[in-house]
């Protein structure tokens, strides 16, 4: 390893250093409580509220009559949260209120008295619901989050805030919520529907409230933004050096499963913070988009030790076959079938390094890391490994602390198999006479 190579080693270290801290520092703004003047100056619209499955546009009426419907209750017990991002105040849905696997339309109603004075006010939306809703006040849609109705698109549920009319100060009005969960979605014993309750409160409370919901949401998926540009950067890194590689194979179907890697991770990102990618959509991306990236790491690795072996190309395309047919079908055997069979070729693939490969060391370090990130459930699960931790109050998943190995391996890897910068070649014409 040259001078030049170690300064840019060095150089990857600082920048995933910088990048870490960047990340913790946002994480530990994400995460902490709401400032406690605010929650006191709002009103955590928690307790019993009417809730009745199916669907009647009726129900949303001030005049309504309720008084039959079922309760439930959306009081939280004291510091209880979400298992994915942190959400404070979690609630189960309504499978854990009696109807355990219902998936379709529900309502819930309460009636919310406003305090009269000049005050603008504002219901801030729940910020965790299966899967989407609708928000009325007296009968008026104030808006929601997804589209419900004959043909529903359902998006993320992010922070959203309501306006009420000008004329709700001092009077007592009725605060409905259609909620849809999608046929097949969440298997949870507790899933469906609501799992936070909406806030009233007064501007401009509620503006500085829904900033620091947006903070944790943002801490949440922060993770899932950084890490595919990280990925990125890498492919850049490949592309750019790639002819002076010793490896350029490796670096091919390595760029493809980086490329595939840091769309799917990204995905999450896109679907908390914005609509552009329906739940739908983004489900069937996540069940299919880590078939062609097993494949193409496996592609990727078999180039490391030359020559690559064709039967471990042929194994890793029919393995992939056998996981699309699992994804699409749905079919667990042939789920298990192209991921154990992907394991199997990856143990191989790291005896074959540690036997004849070149920067051993480097590279099974890498490798290993790589097989912890697609294999946890067969690998660190079997060994108590968490699946989610929760620094400063935000859930950082096991496989975003891997990441957080990976990308800084790959790089010095793909660093340490570039050669020398070769000089122009001088013509012959312009050599300076002996």
């Amino acid at each position: 390893m040259d001078a030049t190579q170690r300064r840019r080693i060095v150089g990857i270290l600082i920048v995933a250093t910088v990048t870490l801290v960047i990340v913790t520092a946002d994480l530990a703004i994400g995460g902490r409580a709401d400032p406690q003047p605010l929650r006191a100056a709002a009103t955590l619209l928690d307790g019993s509220w009417r809730f009745r499955t199916g669907d009647d546009p009726r129900w949303a009426s001030a005049t309504w009559d309720d008084s039959g419907w079922e309760t439930v209750e959306l009081t939280a017990p004291p510091g209880s949260h979400d298992g994915d991002v942190g959400l404070p105040d979690y609630v189960g849905g309504w499978m854990a209120h009696g109807h355990p696997g219902y998936h379709g339309y529900a309502w819930y109603r309460r009636a919310v008295t406003v305090p009269a004075g000049s005050a603008s006010w504002d219901i801030l939306g729940p910020t965790l619901v299966e899967d989407g809703y609708e928000l009325y006040w007296n009968g008026q849609l104030l808006g929601g989050s997804g589209r419900l109705g004959p043909h529903p698109r359902l998006v993320g549920t992010r922070p959203l805030r309501f306006a009420l009319p000008a004329d709700a100060a001092g009077t007592r009005g009725v605060l409905a919520i259609r909620a849809y969960m999608l046929p097949g979605s969440g298997g949870s014993a507790d899933g469906g529907g609501l799992h936070t309750a909406p806030f009233l409160a007064p501007r401009p409370v509620s503006d500085a409230l829904h900033r620091a919901q947006w903070q944790r949401t943002i801490a949440g998926y922060i993770a899932d933004a950084v890490e595919p540009l990280a990925m990125l950067a890498l492919i850049g890194l490949a592309l750019g050096y790639g002819a002076r590689s010793s490896r350029k194979g490796f670096l091919v179907f390595a760029c493809i499963a980086l490329a595939l890697t840091a769309a799917r991770r990204s995905n999450n990102a896109i679907v908390a913070w914005t609509d552009l990618q329906s739940l739908t959509t983004y489900g069937w991306l996540a069940s299919v988009m880590w078939v062609p990236t097993f494949a193409a790491w496996v592609l990727a690795w078999n180039r490391w030790c030359l020559p690559p072996w064709r039967s471990v190309d042929v194994a890793a395309v029919v393995l992939a076959v056998a996981g699309i047919i699992g994804a699409l079908t749905p079919s667990a055997t042939w789920t298990s079938v192209c991921r154990l069979g992907s394991l199997a070729l990856f143990v191989v693939l790291a005896a074959r390094i540690v036997r004849s490969g070149s920067m051993r060391t480097l590279a099974l370090a890498t490798l290993v890391s790589i097989m912890a990130t697609l294999f946890g459930s067969e690998l660190l699960d079997p060994l108590g490994v968490p699946g989610i931790w929760f620094p400063f109050g935000i859930g950082v998943a096991r496989t975003q602390y891997l990441y957080v190995i990976v990308i800084p391996l790959l790089a010095i890897l793909i660093e340490r198999t570039l050669g020398p910068k070769e000089a122009p070649l001088e013509r012959p014409g312009n050599a300076r006479a002996a």
